[in-house]
């Protein structure tokens, strides 16, 4: 066995589970007598977070991390054994770009494989098919030497070894990182796992293969972006025809391919751990302070440690969900439902108790192993170790360390940005993302969940590093990056629900809530936790509601200034309410500037839910109702844009009067559009009425007619068009479709925004109907003053 001289303390644990250090720095030999072994690096202290925003290990390398040459922790060499049992996967990530602003960029990412415990590393065989034809398939082209940057398929074909991240003596979790070259043309890739079987029992070997798609290096990612990817309590699946809407996915997929989708939160539905899992019994208490007290032992936080485990496996092989795993690369920021229903907005007192204390580690723990490919701490939250419940992250426990493998030193992954300071339920530190999209779009995803707070989403000083971060990227881009896809999971512009809040905390609620404890009236009005009425955790998620408006306003603001510096436009992601909805930032009319030049100008994309079942008519006619006109500030205007034209297939819509929600479940698709040539450093850039946008005739094919996309209407109603690019927006929209590339003269670089909505929801094919719009890139003007505010 290899010496690792690695510098710290191991632990091993011995059949009674007595830890026994080891203060040498090599790692020692495990003997056949003691129990499967724990070997673990204590966790890592990380430096003082870069001006950048993110952090770095102390020491990057880390005990285990070459499973190719030494002895693994369960026992047995890495160079023999039988292929690994594959319970999930393979799950593809999409992490980061290198040497962007070079004539070489590179992709990374990473592949994900839950497995029975095994020895042999997975072994990932991957090979440049060719260039993408108009079909969204290979060309048959194998990229010759000059043909794709001078690479070749014989000197693009490669194998990547994996490594593990975390085990125990029932499951096994292995990386494999990948990274490959950018090529000339947009290109497909194909890749094999050799020495894994699969669920159907066949050995791979290169037989059973996977692709993805990988745009050129001159080209920004073609996106898809879902939220709300399951189920809630109570829901009759079958009647909403399960995940269909993933079958659509993967036919559009087929035909005009997808570099990267975005999960916006909910990943995932963990809620039933409280009615058909191990929170049942604690659930049932019907004292609130009992409730509040009840300790989070050991067997219990074992036992929901299984069925959040179980439950990913079970979800996360669900089809078609589970393919497009496999084929589209991912990025992913949780929301409440990845942990439980209205995690971190109940009342600080609850919060704060053992069992979400308990739930909240191990929902991350999961959270961190399958949707980021991350090694999770070493230990969560339990009432039986006291070095687990530090404010400032678990410690190690020895009894959960029984049997164990987690690897620790993670690799400087440079997408992540991770806060200064754990959160207040759950101890570890929140998680955002940077991420170049290609040529001319970026990422940055803000965990608004580990911080979350009823009075707060994010510290102040996770913002400071946020926008440090953004700063620095763009900055280092040189003008390069147009477009920046922020993702929050709770929409920002959207209808105010205030006089909701304040009825549902009004003294009326007093006699309704005595009758409740007292006869059980209203059992579904009150929740099961703190005993406040159930719809005040999702008003109290948004960013509308009332204790959350400075915080809404300062995000907004700095967004603007960035923007503004820039010359980049910024377009929001929001998931969580069950429909479809197009919200914008705007200035004021009385400003007169177009939104070519106006940096206020920011859609908020409201693409929600994927699978779970959509609000009644009802509901979204209400908020259709409250879409008003709103001022952010004296330069700052808001509003709902009437976006749906009509019901999904040729449908009316339910009520005649709401075009601007959609209560049915959808995605969103977002794809960069072309300029057609230098027009973006004409002086006039179309504002004088030049530029033109298609619009279809009845073959569908397009011309290049119309209004200037740039020319500011002189009289408008903002619920409607503030420029062409919204003209005729909905099912008429020549974005509609999600199935094209568009070429718009005057505007390189601009973004169509298609949502796609669920017809019938019966169908398990899962056929939608488009609805399109376009956001045009920014331009800065000297009618757009700098934002005129300080920190």
């Amino acid at each position: 066995m290899a010496s690792m001289n690695e510098p710290g303390m191991t632990y091993t644990t011995t059949q009674t589970g007595a830890p026994m250090m080891n203060t040498g720095s090599v790692l020692p030999l495990v003997s056949q007598e003691t129990y499967p072994t724990t070997i673990i690096n204590p966790p890592v202290d990380y430096q003082a977070t870069s001006a950048q925003g993110y952090a770095a290990p102390v020491d990057g390398r880390a005990y285990g991390s070459n499973f190719d040459t030494w002895t693994n922790s369960d026992g047995g060499s890495s160079q023999q054994g039988a292929p690994l049992e594959v319970l999930c996967g393979p799950l593809l990530n999409y992490k980061y770009m290198t040497d962007a602003q070079t004539t070489a960029p590179r992709w990374h990412g990473s592949v994900l494989l839950v497995t029975k415990p095994g020895d042999v590393p997975p072994k990932l065989q991957l090979r440049h098919v060719g260039a993408v034809g108009r079909n969204g398939q290979a060309d048959g082209s194998q990229g010759t030497s000059g043909a794709y940057g001078g690479y070749s398929s014989n000197n693009t074909d490669r194998t990547f070894t994996g490594f593990k991240l975390h085990s125990d003596p029932n499951k096994a979790f292995w990386r494999i990182d990948l990274d490959l070259p950018f090529q000339t043309s947009e290109s497909r890739w194909e890749y094999s796992i050799s020495n894994a079987n699969f669920a159907s029992g066949t050995r791979t070997e290169g037989r059973s293969t996977r692709t993805f798609f990988v745009p050129s290096k001159d080209q920004s990612m073609r996106v898809m972006f879902h939220s709300c990817n399951g189920f809630s309590v109570g829901v009759n699946q079958s009647d909403w025809s399960g995940p269909a809407l993933w079958n659509d996915v993967l036919r559009v997929h087929e035909e005009k391919p997808f570099h990267v989708m975005i999960g916006g939160g909910d990943q995932i539905y963990n809620d039933s751990v409280r009615v058909s899992g191990p929170l049942k019994e604690w659930t049932a208490i019907k004292n609130p302070s009992r409730r509040r007290q009840y300790p989070f032992r050991e067997d219990l936080r074992a036992q929901c440690d299984e069925f959040y485990f179980q439950n990913y496996v079970r979800w996360y092989t669900t089809e078609p969900f589970a393919t497009a795993n496999g084929q589209i690369p991912q990025i992913n920021i949780w929301d409440d439902h990845d942990i439980i229903d209205g995690f971190g907005s109940y009342t600080d007192d609850f919060m704060m108790c053992h069992v979400f204390r308990g739930i909240g580690g191990v929902a991350q723990k999961y959270y961190l192993l399958f949707q980021h490919h991350q090694a999770p701490p070493v230990s969560t939250f339990t009432t039986d170790a006291p070095q687990t419940q530090a404010p400032q992250g678990a410690g190690p426990d020895p009894v959960q360390l029984q049997g164990t493998f987690t690897y620790q030193g993670e690799p400087d992954d440079r997408s992540y940005i991770i806060g200064a300071r754990p959160g207040p339920y759950v101890a570890e530190r929140s998680r955002s993302m940077f991420t170049r999209l290609g040529k001319r779009m970026a990422f940055l995803g803000i965990d608004a969940r580990t911080e979350r707070t009823r009075h707060q989403i994010n510290y102040p000083d996770t913002y400071d590093l946020l926008f440090r971060r953004l700063d620095s990227e763009l900055t280092a881009a040189r003008g390069e990056i147009k477009h920046v896809l922020m993702l929050l999971g709770v929409p920002i512009a959207y209808p105010r629900l205030i006089w909701l809040e304040n009825i549902l905390r009004s003294p009326i609620i007093g006699p309704i809530r005595f009758l409740n404890k007292r006869f059980g009236v209203a059992e579904g009005f009150f929740n099961k936790f703190d005993e406040e009425v159930d719809l005040l955790d999702d008003l109290d998620d948004h960013y509308t509601a009332r204790q959350h408006k400075p915080e809404r306003k300062e995000l907004i603001l700095r967004l603007q200034e960035a923007s503004y510096r820039h010359n980049v436009r910024i377009t929001i992601l929001s998931g969580d309410v069950h429909l479809a909805a197009l919200g914008r930032f705007y200035s004021n009319q009385r400003l007169e500037i177009p939104v070519r030049n106006d940096h206020r100008y920011m859609v908020n994309v409201v693409s929600s839910a994927i699978t779970n079942k959509p609000p009644p008519e009802a509901v979204a006619n209400m908020l259709a109702r409250r879409n008003r006109i709103h001022h952010l500030d004296s330069e700052t205007d808001e509003t709902l844009l009437n976006l749906f034209d009509r019901g999904p297939g040729d449908k009316p819509k339910a009520a005649a009067n709401n075009h601007c929600t959609m209560p049915s479940r959808n995605y969103a698709i977002l794809t960069e559009t072309g300029g057609g040539g230098d027009d973006n450093n004409k002086e006039d850039d179309g504002l004088n009425g030049t530029a033109t946008i298609p619009t279809s005739n009845t073959n569908g094919s397009h011309h290049h007619h119309g209004p200037s996309l740039f020319h500011r209407h002189s009289k408008r109603d903002d619920h409607n068009a503030l420029h062409p690019g919204e003209e005729n927006a909905g099912t008429k929209h020549p974005a509609a479709s999600g199935m094209e590339s568009r070429i718009i003269p005057g505007d390189p670089f601009g973004l169509d925004v298609t949502i796609r909505v669920e017809i019938d929801p019966s169908d398990r094919e899962g056929r939608t109907d488009g609805y399109g719009v376009h956001v045009p890139a920014l331009r800065s003007s000297p009618k757009a003053q700098a934002p005129a505010r300080g920190h």
